[in-house]
């Protein structure tokens, strides 16, 4: 376990959103509004609420928008690393932002999810679980609680917490919630360019480094424009940060 607060996180928000067509005709994804608040806006006021400083955050599609859209807000501190020439995937994104992030320790989080009760008793979950010897410490949702997510699920968990991937198998109980404390010692020899997190996870797991936590929350995926409105009118939570 570790006592080190987690002062930066890092909001993957340069995808295309091409499912939430044609909401994203004219705005970014993260910009989308569920009860009247941009989704970004939901993830932002939690990190800023629980003690994360600065938050990094990815551009490609519509990269202006969102821009000026994030430059109105007062907290957390925000470092905008550009990807209007060339989307990097998720682990590309977050190695090209490494050189922006002053700790060992990142939080890397989606910016199209949301949590029954936000994101501070997530972040407070990986943290009381993280170690050391880790290199990444995944949050896992259970698929019974996970709302607009229509896949069958990604994981098992093993007794020693490490997630094992569904494989061929028709289902699996739990769907990672795009969430994941990670050390900057993942990222070693890795490729350069666009790449997923995925490879870095399996070299992770062969290492015996890659571990899992269950978060069990309502999770909201939204990703499409039906759950747009399917989570408006589910998700109670409610959080403002001044």
């Amino acid at each position: 376990m570790t006592s080190t607060p987690l002062h930066t996180a890092m909001i993957l928000a340069a995808g295309l959103g091409s499912r939430m067509h044609p909401l994203t005709d004219d705005y970014p994804k993260p910009m989308i509004k569920v009860r009247g608040k941009a989704l970004i806006d939901w993830v932002l006021d939690d990190l800023a609420i629980n003690d994360v400083t600065t938050a990094i955050v990815n551009v490609h599609y519509k990269a202006p928008l969102l821009i000026k859209h994030l430059a109105k807000r007062n907290a957390p501190n925000i470092i905008i690393s550009d990807e209007t020439e060339l989307l990097l995937d998720t682990g590309g994104a977050v190695l090209a932002a490494l050189p922006l992030v002053e700790d060992d320790l990142l939080l890397v989080t989606n910016s199209d999810a949301l949590w029954g009760c936000g994101l501070g008793p997530a972040i407070s979950t990986l943290l009381a679980r993280w170690d050391n010897d880790m290199d990444s410490l995944i949050l896992l949702a259970p698929m019974r609680r996970a709302y607009g997510f229509d896949g069958v699920g990604d994981f098992f968990i093993e007794d020693n917490d490490t997630p094992v991937r569904r494989g061929k198998k028709s289902t699996a109980p739990y769907v990672y919630a795009g969430m994941q404390i990670i050390h900057r010692r993942l990222f070693k020899n890795a490729p350069e360019g666009a790449f997923s997190f995925n490879a870095l996870w399996d070299k992770a797991y062969q290492e015996g480094r890659l571990k899992a936590v269950l978060h069990d929350d309502d999770w909201y995926h939204v990703g499409t424009p039906d759950s747009v409105e399917q989570t408006g009118r589910a998700f109670k939570y409610k959080v403002s940060y001044t």
